[in-house]
């Protein structure tokens, strides 16, 4: 492969204005994420040292192996939901390495509304389990929960996405052979009770860990049997009596260290693709600061983009004289053979023909997708209708969708319309995304929406016979303009769990590489079909 010759002008005035914005929303992403993984109110800290119980990260520590990777998903989830009381939706998700092999965690936040499960802690839990049916991923969970949220339990509790899915996902892993282990730390409570129950290991520490489907006070309310949480749920009775749960700990690190000796008993899967020497990018990473535009709506070439992300800068494009708006090429990053399609304007025709042949050629070739998206959509107007711009969108959607090689996407930019489908957004089930601090995702971009709805408002005043000033018509549109502006940003997105999580821009690669090691813990299954010339 050829190394790409970088045209950057790193000492020019835009790039360090460039530079200085992008650093500055980076560093505005690290204090978010640092307040929803560790600010809480000294009372809930005291609480659980009370206990005699480690926060949610000191488990973390205690479980995972040192000086290793830990890619953690989603850290801002409902971070715009719930006054934003309920930081990472009151649970921590990632992959990381325990006993030499990798795993997905799901665990808990007890210094959270005391881990109660919200309807996004909900979906959040859904989200890491789906990640494990996906990937093959063993799923380690560390259990200490105070139960529903009571007041929003019907948005968490009977439909098809809502809590019963997180136990449904448990069987289906089960079912696929894939192993599970449950720390119980704390309270398992009503549904939470089945997350033990459903797992291949269950481990509880004596005097805080519990598993009952109704509590002492609701035991009492219910039958008027007066019982103790130990009695009714406790360690040892749960590992000697009722055979619920398989081991007691006399604290949560004895537990935590038995968590660590039975996953090191889970056979290593053999990975799908072959491996080599991985290589650092020829370019600095810390560039990319200059290089994404402070104004989403200017256009940069993607090219300098992948040179600061893939090993050695080496990039083997395809077609680079035809579709040129879309960029397709071969690299490696971090050893593993990928196959990239970036956003350098918008889709046309043969872009999306590119494309579309492209996708087919790594699925034949075994070779993972990422998606690097900036993109405003397909383009409309009569004569490209007449070339038929829907019928090759829909060619890529297809190939999208029907490719059967693992899928990453990171939203860079901005990511409008039907190109968000076509260069795999959310709908089109990436293994992983992942989007940067500016990053914008919506049905089109915000001035584009406020000019449209405006516009509709206008007609319809004007058919009965009115109109408006200049200051009226702004006082239309800046309300529509700031509602859009804050549902298209990435703090909105990854609060509602549309990504995997913000990422700054210089871990890209990292985060990348560890999500690609754990896809390839899974087969590739064959394409169903040859290459067709588009």
């Amino acid at each position: 492969m050829r190394r790409i010759r970088s045209l950057l002008d790193t000492r020019s005035d835009e790039f360090r204005a460039n530079q200085d914005h992008n650093r500055a929303l980076a560093g505005e992403l690290r204090e978010r994420q640092h307040a929803a993984r560790h600010a809480r109110p000294v009372r809930d800290i005291e609480r659980l040292r009370r206990q005699n119980k480690l926060l949610v990260r000191e488990r973390l520590e205690q479980l995972l192996d040192p000086q290793t990777p830990f890619l953690e998903l989603s850290t801002l989830a409902a971070n715009m939901a719930y006054d934003g009381e309920v930081p990472g939706a009151a649970q921590v998700s990632g992959i990381g390495v325990v006993a030499g092999r990798e795993v997905i965690i799901h665990a808990d936040d007890a210094s959270v509304k005391g881990g109660a499960w919200y309807p996004l802690s909900v979906k959040k839990i859904i989200r890491t389990l789906d990640i494990a049916i996906e990937n093959r991923l063993p799923v380690v969970h560390l259990c200490d929960s105070a139960g529903g949220f009571l007041p929003l339990q019907a948005e968490l509790f009977a439909d098809r996405y809502y809590a019963g899915r997180i136990f449904r996902n448990q069987s289906i892993l089960s079912k696929m052979g894939v192993p599970q282990v449950a720390v119980v730390l704390g309270h398992c409570t009503a549904g939470g009770a089945y997350v033990p129950a459903l797992s291949d290991y269950s481990v509880m520490t004596r005097g805080t860990g519990a598993i009952f489907l109704g509590g002492p006070s609701l035991v009492k309310a219910a039958t008027g049997e007066d019982v103790s949480a130990e009695e009714l749920g406790g360690a040892d009775m749960h590992t000697s009596v009722s055979g619920t749960a398989d081991y007691a700990a006399a604290s949560e690190l004895e537990a935590l260290a038995m968590a660590r000796e039975i996953v090191g008993c889970f056979e290593r899967p053999a990975k799908a693709i072959e491996r080599s020497t991985p290589e650092p990018p020829a370019y600095d990473p810390d560039e990319l600061y200059g290089i994404l535009p402070r104004d989403t709506r200017v256009q940069f070439d993607m090219r300098e983009i992948i040179a600061r992300i893939v090993d050695g800068s080496r990039f083997h494009e395809y077609q680079p004289n035809y579709g040129k708006t879309l960029v397709c090429g071969f690299a490696n990053l971090h050893g593993y053979q990928i196959g990239i399609l970036a956003n350098n304007g918008v889709l046309f025709n043969d872009s999306a023909l590119k494309g579309a042949h492209f996708i087919q050629l790594c699925d034949k070739n075994r070779t993972p997708l990422v998606f690097l998206q900036n993109i405003t959509g397909f383009m409309v107007g009569r004569d490209y209708e007449r070339a038929g711009i829907t019928k090759d969108g829909a060619k890529m959607i297809m190939a999208v969708a029907g490719a059967a090689v693992p899928k990453f996407t990171v939203v860079v930019n901005g990511s409008y319309g039907a190109g968000t489908y076509g260069m795999a957004g959310r709908a089109f089930d990436p293994r992983f995304m992942f989007s940067w601090p500016q990053a914008q995702v919506s049905v089109m971009g915000a001035e584009q929406a406020a000019g449209v709805l405006t516009d509709v408002k206008l007609r319809q005043i004007a058919r009965d016979g009115r109109s408006l000033s200049a200051a009226e018509i702004a006082a239309i549109r800046d309300p529509i303009l700031t509602d859009y502006k804050r549902q298209s940003s990435a703090y909105y997105a990854t609060s509602e769990l549309w990504d995997d999580g913000i990422l700054d821009p210089v871990d890209t690669r990292n985060a990348l590489a560890v999500a690609l090691s754990a896809a390839l813990n899974a087969p590739i299954p064959p394409p169903h079909y040859g290459v067709f010339r588009m």
